[in-house]
């Protein structure tokens, strides 16, 4: 199904039955293949078949054009990452440019790529350095406070030492004198050290296995940085700890070493000489400025690449994506054995003949061939697809329909009647003009932003309500409308159109029942008389409406299905079909639901008090019984009687000659010939059960079609009874939604209008309004909408709607979407 580029309106007929198409074969000239289908792919209306289908698609002829339209549009998707990380915005729309041919393109993009890769290297270098240095100078700076603090802290005792009037040199003293180890400078003891940073989340285990692998032989000192610092290696901003650590021999600065690299530490040198430090800490503090000035330098020269990039994206995009889609589509044409021609074949509708042809002309013309393309017509018996012209205002009930499962070619399609009836069922459980008005301006909100929306993802569900946004308008303008009907105004009646017709005799019937009112004007001109409206008696007149009106409904659309099965077998010259199914049903369904309506019409006209149920179950149980006080019309027990016996008359009809009659044809047919067809009178839905393979089996399963039609004969009986039932889903959600509305308006709004409180007054009215909102607009929304998909998909498209088919997909640069650079 495609939509209408136009976005014109089309007639009914557009949509009622799937456009004719035919099966066509273009023999095309090698020298101007490419453009031939080029052109093709801007008016989007074939639909090629695979005639490679039996080959691997590094087996077809252009795999390798293909893989490097792949390999460009990797390059593109590389170009679009590296701009969303830089923040650099690009053109959604394509510059309007001369046409730019492939090559150049694979050319032009393996330079930028190559330039970019580069700068990204250089960049991703500089940046190392300077996270390097960065933490090179944290170190510099904090574990230059060790020594600092543990030079002040000896330099205090040794203070402390001369108050106490030691000798100097006592401080260096060891208490064990060793002459040996005094001459021998290979036994004393010298201490090393290492410093660097770890992870704050791993510094208390690093300290941990410090100890223990060095059995205590080192001296740790840590300290925690203010604020995170870029990690060299991973890039990501990390809370760290510097640290040093003490220790003594090379077997145990062999052990710290790897215990830090284990903890992903980064060791950095320091000179114990406090003047070394100090101009250490001063070359790094140069080098640091100088790389954030080269580094600017490079964001720059690689934000102006992007920004070059982003201008021409697009339009580099949209070439390489059709220059991919073409190929894909030259993959599937077989070679001439003369390798001088392509032959291609698929579906089109009838009426695009001649715009084909145009563009065969056209594409001979541009690309100089000496020869023409040959445009022939095959004919077929496979089934084609199905084709709807739609527009943006049906499309979206035509998904509707499609969801449930494709026509079947020149089927009839439930998406015409769906524009109409699937809003009015929803208005029907939703009615209240009300919470209509509040869906219309949601809606029209959508439809005024609809340029703007359009094209741009919006999220899963905002897509999905934009995409919808007619259907939703349709249930809005109907909700409007039954909520007149039912009176309803966020579940309070108004007189809108006149005062109401009844009042009561006197005070004792206010508030009890409806035995007091008497009728003091004309009749209400619109809907339903507010004074309905409330517990007047035991089943209120609303939820009775209600009631009756959903049978109604449902056994209209009902009928309407069974008609369009008789409109199908007419089409399909199905002669079988119209005498033993559609006829046979349609007395069934209205010799039982059909009379139930008229009853309930008939009581309305008449004003009668009669008991409807007492009707329907006695008209079973005591047919000849007589009916008395709820007899509506004259010789209503006979046409009952009648009715009962057409109905009960039905099942066998529908259940044994369809059958025998299949039987007995197949044996006059195939008696004395040995290749047939299957006649046009046998029902599609037995084909798998009354067909012969394409050998020539001549076998009849009487069996099987006779199993088969049992179970349809059953289902249908059943499902009479079961969906006029499910019909009254119609009433029961119309009666939730009112009640729903009724509780807030007078548990919620009215109880806080009651209390002499502002505050809460504007309590109330909020609590109101996100109840309104979330329940009532949201909530019951999407019920009463998914209630409506199923009576559509369930109780009426059953009775006549196959959606077996396969939908038509041509050949369309515009509807080519970003999905396919990764196809």
């Amino acid at each position: 199904m495609a939509e209408d580029g136009g976005g014109g309106w089309f007639p009914p007929m557009d949509l009622f039955r799937s456009e004719p198409m035919h099966l066509v074969q273009l023999i095309i000239p090698i020298e101007s293949v490419h453009l031939t289908i080029s052109y093709l792919g801007d008016i989007g209306l074939i639909q090629f078949k695979d005639l490679n289908a039996d080959k691997s698609p590094f087996q077809r002829t252009y795999a390798s054009q293909i893989k490097r339209c792949g390999e460009m549009a990797r390059k593109l998707r590389f170009f679009k990452d590296q701009m969303s990380k830089a923040g650099t915005t690009w053109s959604l729309k394509p510059n309007i440019l001369a046409d730019i041919h492939l090559d150049d393109v694979e050319l032009r993009l393996g330079e930028l790529e190559a330039e970019l890769i580069e700068i990204n290297t250089n960049n991703e270098k500089l940046q190392r350095s300077y996270n390097e240095l960065t933490e090179y100078k944290l170190v510099l700076i904090k574990a230059g406070e060790f020594f600092k603090a543990a030079q002040s802290s000896a330099t205090a005792k040794q203070r402390e030492f001369s108050s106490n009037k030691l000798p100097p040199e006592s401080l260096t003293i060891p208490l064990l004198k060793d002459d040996e180890s005094e001459n021998d400078l290979s036994k004393q003891v010298k201490l090393g050290f290492l410093t660097g940073l770890v992870p704050k989340e791993k510094a208390m285990a690093f300290e941990r296995i410090l100890f223990r692998a060095t059995r205590g032989n080192v001296f740790l000192r840590q300290a925690p940085l203010e604020e995170p610092v870029v990690d060299p290696t991973s890039g990501q901003k990390v809370q760290k700890n510097v640290f040093a650590v003490f220790f003594c021999g090379e077997r145990v600065k062999s052990k710290v070493v790897k215990i830090s690299d284990a903890f992903g530490a980064n060791r950095y040198p320091f000179a114990e000489d406090l003047a070394k430090q100090s101009q250490i800490l001063k070359e790094v503090s140069g080098r640091i400025s100088e790389l954030k000035m080269t580094i600017h330098a490079g964001l720059l020269h690689q934000g102006t690449l992007l920004q070059k990039i982003g201008e021409q994206h697009e339009h580099w995009n949209q070439v390489v994506r059709k220059e991919k889609a073409i190929y894909h589509i030259l993959n599937m044409l077989s070679i001439d054995v003369t390798k001088k021609c392509l032959v291609a074949e698929g579906w089109s509708p009838v009426y695009a003949t001649k715009r084909i042809r145009h563009a065969l002309r056209k594409a001979a013309i541009d690309s100089s061939s000496q020869v023409g393309s040959i445009f022939r017509v095959l004919h077929t018996k496979k089934l084609p697809p199905t084709f709807f012209r739609t527009n943006k205002f049906t499309q979206s009930f035509q998904t509707i329909v499609d969801a449930y499962g494709v026509a079947r070619y020149q089927e009839a399609n439930p998406g015409v009647y769906t524009v109409v009836t699937f809003p009015f069922l929803f208005a029907v459980m939703f009615g209240d003009w009300g919470h209509g008005i509040c869906l219309l301006l949601a809606t029209l909100y959508l439809i005024s932003k609809e340029k703007k929306f359009y094209g741009q993802k919006l999220g899963d569900i905002v897509e999905m309500t934009f995409g919808g946004r007619y259907v939703i308008l349709l249930m809005s303008l109907f909700s409007i409308y039954t909520g007149l009907i039912y009176n309803e105004f966020f579940s309070v009646p108004f007189e809108l159109f006149g005062p109401s017709a009844y009042a009561c005799r006197d005070d004792s019937c206010r508030d009890a029942t409806t035995i007091g009112l008497i009728k003091v004007r004309d009749t209400y001109p619109f809907g339903v008389d507010p004074v309905w409206h409330g517990t007047r008696s035991e089943l209120p007149f609303l939820n009775s409406l209600k009631m009756k009106m959903s049978i109604l409904i449902g056994v209209a659309q009902m009928n309407l299905g069974i008609i369009l099965s008789f409109v199908n077998a007419l089409y399909f010259r199905n002669s079988l079909n119209i005498w033993f199914q559609f006829i046979p049903q349609m007395i069934f369904l209205n010799g039982l639901f059909g009379y139930l309506s008229l009853l309930i019409i008939a009581k309305w006209y008449t004003g009668s008090k009669a008991d409807l149920y007492h009707i329907m179950i006695y008209m079973f149980l005591s047919p000849t019984d007589d009916l008395g006080e709820n007899q509506l019309f004259n010789n209503q027990k006979t046409i009952q009687i009648g009715l009962l016996l057409l109905s009960l008359i039905a099942v066998p009809w529908m259940l044994f000659p369809k059958p025998f009659i299949l039987k007995s044809q197949h044996n006059l047919r195939h008696g004395d010939i040995d290749e047939y067809e299957l006649l046009e009178d046998i029902d599609d839905s037995l084909h798998g059960e009354a067909n012969v393979d394409s050998e020539g089996d001549h076998e009849f399963e009487f069996s099987e079609v006779f199993v088969h039609q049992l179970i349809h004969t059953i289902e249908f009986v059943l499902g009479a009874v079961s969906n006029t039932a499910s019909y009254l889903r119609l009433w029961a959600l119309s009666l939730a939604h009112l009640e729903l509305s009724a509780v807030f308006y007078e548990k919620v709004l009215l109880l806080a209008w009651g209390y002499d409180n502002v505050v809460i007054l504007i309590i109330g009215i909020v609590v109101f309004i996100f109840a309104t909102v979330g329940v009532l607009l949201v909530m019951e929304t999407l019920s009463a909408f998914l209630h409506a998909l199923r009576l559509h998909w369930v109780e009426f498209q059953n009775k006549f709607y196959g959606g077996n088919g396969h939908q038509f997909r041509p050949f369309s640069f515009q509807l080519l979407s970003n999905e396919d650079e990764s196809t």
